[in-house]
């Protein structure tokens, strides 16, 4: 029995493990690399392993850095089972379509403007295919990925359907445990249940994005996120907002309809531009079984992502009319890392205001739009212009959907409550600082720790 560390190893973009036993190979997701776009596009053309070696795939929730490659393993020829929860199956049909769409447009895009760009990796209907390969299973009901690995999906509290993966592995006599994490949530997020842990874990693969850092309060995010639209608003300014289509744009819908009740924040209008979030949203409102039932709002609001001020742009043109409006207002647009997408257009024509805020509420990978933006460069290099950065730049921390070193720490705690036998973890997901802070954390507690390198293989 043998893992491989095909992606997501030593960095936080590409997720993909490549699990090998009895002659079988699983792949433990299959994402898109972001940074660079250049050294990004090589490193999401070359495949994990050959088309014809894969005899399934295992996804563990629907981000596009965990599933945004599985369109092109279609594209060259897989028809295999993909397995993941239903809630990540009706994601993924609204973000893998969204995901070919971007690339198409930005391609054209580009080209039209006599810019340097890549070919899509995929089109629309390698999208749609992708889909169909998609099988459904909902948490802790046991399936059979090929003989000898047995699978069950637990609550992991990251997004809508997330799932930390148990695979139960036999080869022989002898049968082993290995948990894949997937991405870890954090506690008391607004809609999400908190994260459940596994129980009789052997060996763990497990994320480390924050594991030298904690993150503010939920509570706290809130307030700051009002704070910043009162202040933005004084000013005459916008909110731009880049932000994952998926999870964090219903987080911040969510605390905005409980600001906007007390309250705490202007009357101003509130753009959810980016048809993804729109469609995402309705998946979301498809699902409120899965919903924190515990939540005040979550129980009294016949519409929990719709009240007074937000409004669902979809069209083009009602995006492009943006441009026009005057008076504050915020504008929420993916993608996440500022990376595609709709928030790429806002930013050429409002990052150089100084009325204007650019809130940052997420992770932002190494040498992405948005991690340049956290580190306040004077210059934005935007579909290839160079745009002066003078907007006021605030940070978000609270509303990262991924546990904190704290939180992470309590989790791998309440795992080896479970697991007697837990001895060995593997960290991925995360950038070298953090995982190797977080490393020791570990190791101080009496286990054994490595953070693989890419294409590193290790028996368990």
């Amino acid at each position: 029995m043998e893992i491989e560390f095909a992606g997501a190893a030593r960095e936080v973009t590409g997720s993909c493990h490549i699990l090998r036993v009895s002659g079988k190979t699983i792949l433990l997701d299959c994402g898109l690399f972001q940074g660079r776009r250049r050294d990004a596009h090589e490193k999401n053309l070359r495949l994990p392993v050959a088309i014809e070696e894969i005899d399934a795939i295992v996804l563990s929730h629907a981000h596009i850095d965990h599933a945004g490659r599985l369109p092109l393993l279609v594209r060259q020829g897989y028809a295999g089972t993909i397995w993941c929860t239903p809630a990540t199956r009706d994601l993924c049909a609204v973000m893998l379509a969204d995901s070919a769409q971007i690339q198409e447009k930005d391609a054209e895009f580009l080209a039209r403007h006599g810019k340097e760009h890549a070919e899509p990796l995929y089109s629309m209907r390698h999208a749609v295919r992708t889909i169909e390969l998609m099988v459904g299973v909902p948490y802790h009901r046991a399936f059979d990925i090929v003989p000898g690995v047995r699978a069950t999906f637990v609550d992991a509290g990251h997004i809508l359907g997330s799932a930390s993966v148990i695979l139960d592995c036999t080869e022989g006599t002898q049968t082993r445990r290995l948990v894949f994490s997937g991405d870890i949530g954090r506690s008391g997020l607004p809609i999400i249940r908190d994260p459940e842990p596994p129980e009789g874990v052997d060996t763990l693969v497990m994320e480390s994005t924050y594991g030298n850092r904690d993150h503010e309060s939920v509570e706290g995010a809130r307030a700051r996120l009002a704070a910043v639209i009162r202040d933005t608003a004084a000013r005459g300014g916008r909110v731009l907002i880049p932000a994952f289509a998926v999870g964090r744009t219903q987080e911040l819908v969510y605390d905005l309809h409980v600001l906007a009740a007390a309250g705490a924040v202007p009357s101003v209008p509130v753009f959810i531009d980016s048809p993804l979030a729109i469609d995402t949203t309705s998946v979301f409102e498809m699902h409120p079984d899965l919903f924190d039932h515990s939540e005040e709002l979550v129980r009294t609001a016949r519409e929990l992502f719709r009240f007074g001020l937000v409004h669902y742009t979809r069209d083009v043109e009602e995006s492009k009319a943006l441009a026009r409006m005057h008076g504050p207002m915020v504008i929420i647009a993916a993608s996440g890392m500022a990376e595609s997408g709709r928030i790429l257009h806002h930013l050429v024509q409002g990052a150089s205001d100084p009325r204007n805020t650019i809130l940052i509420v997420g992770f932002q990978a190494e040498h992405t739009l948005g991690r340049r933006i956290v580190e306040r460069r004077p210059l934005l290099r935007i579909f290839g212009e160079e745009t002066p950065l003078r907007a006021d730049v605030e940070i978000v921390n609270g509303y990262s959907a991924h546990a904190d070193r704290t939180e992470l720490g309590s989790w791998v705690d309440r795992v080896r409550e479970r697991s007697p036998r837990l001895k060995r973890v593997w960290l991925v997901h995360g950038e070298p600082p953090a995982q190797c802070e977080f490393a020791n954390t570990l190791q101080a507690k009496g286990l054994t720790v490595g953070c693989p390198s890419p294409r590193e293989r290790q028996a368990f």
